[in-house]
């Protein structure tokens, strides 16, 4: 029998007072009437503001506390915090590496961004920025018999491109990503694709150091292609050898 169509939709549940004290005041602070530094009023003056309890304020404030949005300072009450671009990256950086998310997912998400990160960086990189990646570049050549140091300096590689850009934020995502790929990076590496990695990187490094986009996000598009081919590669010897279950 066909289920029986409610007649009545379910009372929906109202935010807590505090949440909404909580969502005015973020949004206050995010349509910059704020600013980082900016002190608030004292909890006594909020609530009055508010026309709520001390308790209602301090429940808001703490959960905005909680979010790294607002500081409690002694002896100078509550400020408008900055917001730490490390937090966000390690927040992001968390839910990727803890949140089962496979490495196919990871990487198309980071072909998308890494390609025009390169692209952007021939146009923008700085002189000192090809001097640091040509630093970082032979550090790692030197280093590639030790797996875990040439894993760090693939990294930075990767990071130093995204500095190129002059734009703060890819850095942030890159950030994100990037600490919960080292496992690929160490696996890859100690696979023996070293040489080919640094040889991928210094086609990338001169497609950068001469001003090329094009040619950058295509170096660095055939490099990523080919770190996804030394993973599956690897996952797939090692599914076949038992030392991981297969899908």
């Amino acid at each position: 029998m066909p289920a029986e169509t409610a007649l009545f939709d379910q009372v929906t549940r109202e935010p807590r007072l505090s949440d909404k004290v909580a969502d005015m005041m973020l949004e206050t602070i995010l349509s910059r009437r704020l600013a980082v530094g900016d002190r608030l009023p004292s909890e006594r003056e909020l609530g009055e503001q508010f026309g709520v309890s001390r308790t209602v304020v301090r429940e808001a404030v703490r959960a905005l506390v909680a979010k790294g949005v607002i500081e409690v300072r002694s002896g100078s009450g509550l400020r408008v915090a900055a917001v730490n671009a490390a937090a966000v990256s390690e927040s992001m950086s968390l839910y990727v590496h803890g949140g089962g998310i496979d490495f196919e997912r990871v990487h198309e998400v980071r072909t998308l961004l890494e390609v025009h990160i390169a692209g952007l960086a021939a146009e923008r990189a700085s002189a000192e920025d090809i001097e640091r990646l040509r630093t970082v570049h032979d550090r790692m050549q030197r280093e590639a018999g030790d797996v875990d140091a040439a894993s760090r300096d693939d990294l930075e590689f990767h990071r130093v491109i995204a500095r190129a850009t002059q734009n703060d934020l890819f850095l942030v995502l890159m950030d994100s990503i990037g600490n919960s790929l080292i496992d690929i990076r160490r696996e890859n590496l100690g696979s023996g694709a070293a040489p080919v990695t640094l040889s991928q990187h210094e086609r990338i490094l001169d497609r950068i150091a001469a001003h090329d986009a094009a040619g950058a996000r295509a170096a660095m598009s055939d490099h990523l292609d080919g770190v996804a081919a030394v993973w599956i590669e690897q996952r797939a010897q090692r599914e076949e050898s038992g030392e991981i279950p297969t899908a």
